[in-house]
């Protein structure tokens, strides 16, 4: 059964940075896209960055393009967010997520997606 982990949240000033990390077990990563998402207090989860599996083409929300990058090791079994110039509104809890597909059709919807992790806090301070 495939189970996702994510690791890396936490506390940092506006400006900052923080990695997260998601690592896959019970399947190997190079077969499936992997995305994350955020949802921060009475707000829906939203989409923030993913990568296909095949082609590599990463994707990202526009509130992080150009601060976020999402990377993947697959010899490791872990996919990675690096999130710079951190701002406050950034706050969420962020999530991985993990699913099979021949297409990029619905790469950014949360309802594409079958696995995901428990969630890590991201808390930015202004």
């Amino acid at each position: 059964q495939v189970q996702l982990v994510e690791s890396g949240g936490g506390l940092v000033q506006a400006g900052g940075s923080l990695r997260l990390s998601c690592l896959l077990s019970g399947g190997s990563l190079s077969l499936y896209d992997m995305g994350w998402f955020r949802q921060a207090p009475g707000k829906e989860r939203e989409f923030v960055a993913a990568i296909n599996w095949s082609s590599g083409n990463k994707y990202y929300a526009d509130s992080v393009k150009g601060r976020f990058t999402i990377s993947r090791d697959n010899a490791k079994n872990t996919v990675s967010l690096q999130m710079n110039s951190l701002k406050p509104e950034d706050t969420a809890v962020y999530y991985c997520a993990g699913r099979r597909s021949t297409t990029i059709v619905a790469l950014t919807k949360t309802t594409s997606y079958i696995y995901w992790g428990q969630g890590t806090q991201v808390t930015v301070s202004s």
